[in-house]
């Protein structure tokens, strides 16, 4: 089996965390929306990332080009000082892995297990991008619990099957005294537990910044965490994204930006997904 090409990240939490609101939202269906229709304009950025890596190979880290078009078409540049060493692109469908250090091409299908070639993290290319944007993806069920206390809102999300999924979204500082409906909310933390109750992931979201968006028509920003980890249990992986250039782009970038020719001389092999 090929070993993946993984990077990794750091994340700690400097700042004092927000209070509950003294007028506090009483329904968690409307804080996910309320939170993910913030995000709702962006459609397609590129940025520049310090990324790192602790896992099964140790510790890996670098720099990282990455554009993204939401929903689910991505890219990775993994550069070095001569260009990149790898370059992961899917355009959500077809997974292309050109991987230099080992002479090798992988395509196949976009599916979390070949995402995680690259990444080390397990989920498919629409999911990542929900991260770099400071979103997660949701456990699909219908129970669902709202807490308020020291840390913000907590909600908790239970599938019948065992599952469970625990959301930390935090109130912008200045929010504390208006109602729900003007409150900016930013997530701190979505962990996603396997019914007996081990961590299947964990993301932490910090350094929000906010970058002008330039398909709001009043000249409004987007709050981007500019520091995003990642921790897989089961793949070992401890991955850190420090962003440190990012812009949202008015028009998606050229489709084939997202899809990947076999270089000259090199014979491309199946990756399957497991």
């Amino acid at each position: 089996m090929r070993v993946p090409i993984v990077f990794a990240s750091l994340l700690a939490f400097g700042c004092p965390r927000n209070h509950c609101p003294t007028m506090p939202h009483t329904d968690p269906e409307r804080v996910m929306r309320m939170h993910r229709s913030l995000t709702r304009t962006v459609r397609a950025l590129r940025a520049e990332a310090r990324v790192e890596q602790h896992g099964r190979q140790g510790r890996l880290r670098g720099t990282v080009l990455l554009f993204l078009e939401r929903p689910d078409r991505v890219r990775f540049d993994a550069m070095t000082q001569l260009g990149p060493v790898a370059v992961l692109t899917t355009d959500g469908d077809t997974f292309q892995l050109l991987d230099h250090r080992n002479d090798a091409f992988l395509e196949g299908p976009a599916c979390p297990e070949n995402v995680a070639r690259f990444l080390a993290i397990h989920m498919s290319g629409a999911d990542v991008a929900r991260f770099l944007v400071g979103d997660t993806p949701r456990l699909e069920t219908d129970q669902v619990s709202l807490a308020c206390g020291e840390e913000g809102y907590t909600i908790e999300l239970s599938h019948p099957d065992g599952r469970r999924q625990t959301l930390i979204y935090e109130v912008r500082e200045g929010d504390e005294d208006v109602g729900p409906d003007q409150q900016h909310l930013r997530l701190r933390s979505s962990t996603m537990r396997h019914a007996d109750g081990r961590t299947d992931w964990r993301a932490t979201y910090d350094d929000y910044q906010v970058v002008r968006d330039p398909n709001d028509d009043e000249g409004r920003g987007v709050a981007f965490p500019f520091v995003v980890r990642f921790v897989d249990p089961d793949l070992d992986a401890d991955t850190t994204v420090r962003i440190k250039d990012v812009d949202l782009l008015t028009e998606p970038p050229d489709g084939s930006v997202f899809r990947q020719s076999v270089p000259p001389g090199m014979t491309p092999e199946h990756s399957a997904c497991e």
